[in-house]
């Protein structure tokens, strides 16, 4: 400040004085100035403590009525626990690529957020009212942006803070759930489509290298795995201390999760790709033979096969008190008794359902191969709602209904994603 008051100074007795100064000096005292100015700014920069950049927005944790996995939880049940309106319009619909989007793998719901992954090798985060895109993960970072990167299968596993999935060249992905980034990869030898599953600060998924795998939350080491002797395609239901691990050995195992050590195998001969569903000591899974079982797992009995069935079941069963509610190859979703194994009803579509079904209330939605999704009455098996693709391309994804919403996607090219709810 000294330096613009002796510069004014200096003009005011030169103007005082009627005569100018001469044009050097005026360049010299204007670029002195000048220097003075930007120390000034510098060090008024330098002295002012830096902001730090706005954290991501914390969001809020899988709650009572969202959808955080394949089957909405470790018993694997397809039982939703939010209401979905009785009469449901489109909300929104979102494209998850312009090439080799389509949907094969099943949503979560959480925070307000649903997550989504298509076999264009993108895993994306949607604000659940909009459907506007949060954030985009993709499976493998490559300089050529047209060049293949394994697609998504298996369902999305949603935690507090991280997104989980395998992809088709079985790596298994940890990602954050706020921003998208990758937090760890896991490696290993084959396709994976199992959907993970939680136990304490461990996550569990399988392998078509045979395998189980459970693994540290944390950095995603390690902690223990359990081979068997064929692919394994089924995501791991977990009750207690024990899960399951069953697929093209012909063999259904129960393993102590705490210590990776076999407890019990029971022989099957039959194949099984579809995930187990499980209420205390019972366990309910479709096989490729055809037939639904009902499996007291603890004393290694089988109670009930339901035979109803005309050809594989590669849906996971929906179970409630009273039922058991399976697709299959055969175009029908079969209702079965739950403790006797009689058939209750079967409604019939036009191709196969391999979409696992949702119960919500007295509804069941499901979709089909046919390119229509379902709701049907989980008491009478008469259609109640159905809605089409816009592509009429199969529905083989599973519904996830959660936070007032039903989420599926199809395998349109263009990978339909589809919100359903009341306006």
């Amino acid at each position: 400040m000294n330096a613009k008051l002796k510069i004014e100074n200096c003009k005011l007795k030169a103007a005082d004085s009627g005569r100018r100064l001469p044009p050097g000096a005026i360049l010299k005292f204007t670029i002195y100035s000048l220097r003075f100015s930007i120390l000034f700014l510098l060090a008024l920069f330098v002295c002012t403590p830096s902001r730090a950049a706005d954290p991501p927005a914390k969001l809020a944790p899988p709650g009572p009525e969202s959808w955080p996995t394949f089957r909405n939880g470790n018993q694997q049940l397809g039982i939703a626990t939010t209401k979905l309106a009785q009469k449901l319009d489109k909300l929104w619909v979102h494209e998850a690529g312009e090439k080799d989007g389509m949907i094969k793998s099943t949503a979560a719901i959480a925070g307000g957020r649903v997550y989504a992954a298509s076999l264009n090798g993108e895993v994306f985060c949607l604000d659940r009212k909009t459907g506007k895109r949060q954030w985009t993960y993709k499976s493998r970072n490559l300089a050529n942006p047209k060049a293949f990167i394994p697609g998504f299968k298996a369902g999305v596993a949603v935690t507090a803070d991280k997104v989980y999935i395998g992809d088709e060249e079985g790596m298994f992905h940890a990602i954050d759930r706020a921003t998208g980034k990758g937090k760890w990869t896991f490696e290993t030898q084959a396709e994976i489509t199992s959907c993970a599953s939680f136990y304490e600060d461990k996550v569990l998924f399988t392998s078509h290298d045979n395998s189980l795998y459970c693994l540290n939350v944390v950095d995603g080491s390690k902690a223990w795995h359990y081979e068997t002797k064929g692919q394994v395609y089924t995501s791991p239901a977990i009750v207690g201390d024990h899960t399951f691990v069953a697929g093209c050995d012909e063999h259904l195992r129960v393993i102590n999760v705490r210590t990776g050590e076999e407890e019990t195998d029971m022989p099957f001969g039959i194949q099984l790709i579809s995930s187990p569903a499980v209420i205390d000591n019972m366990l309910y899974v479709g096989t490729m033979g055809n037939e639904v079982l009902a499996i007291d797992w603890k004393s290694a009995m089988k109670i009930w096969a339901y035979p109803g069935g005309k050809d594989r079941y590669e849906s996971s069963a929906a179970v409630t008190d009273k039922f058991v509610v399976a697709g299959s190859w055969d175009k029908k979703l079969h209702c079965i008794d739950r403790k006797t194994g009689e058939g209750v009803w079967a409604f019939q579509t036009r191709a196969h359902v391999d979409s696992s079904p949702v119960i919500v209330g007295d509804r069941v939605f499901v979709g089909s191969n046919d390119g229509n999704l379902y709701a049907i009455g989980l008491e009478s098996g008469k259609e109640l709602w159905r809605f089409r693709d816009l592509d009429g391309r199969p529905f083989s994804a599973s519904p996830a209904v959660g936070e007032g919403c039903l989420v599926i996607g199809s395998e349109a090219n263009v990978g339909n994603i589809y919100c359903f709810g009341g306006k």
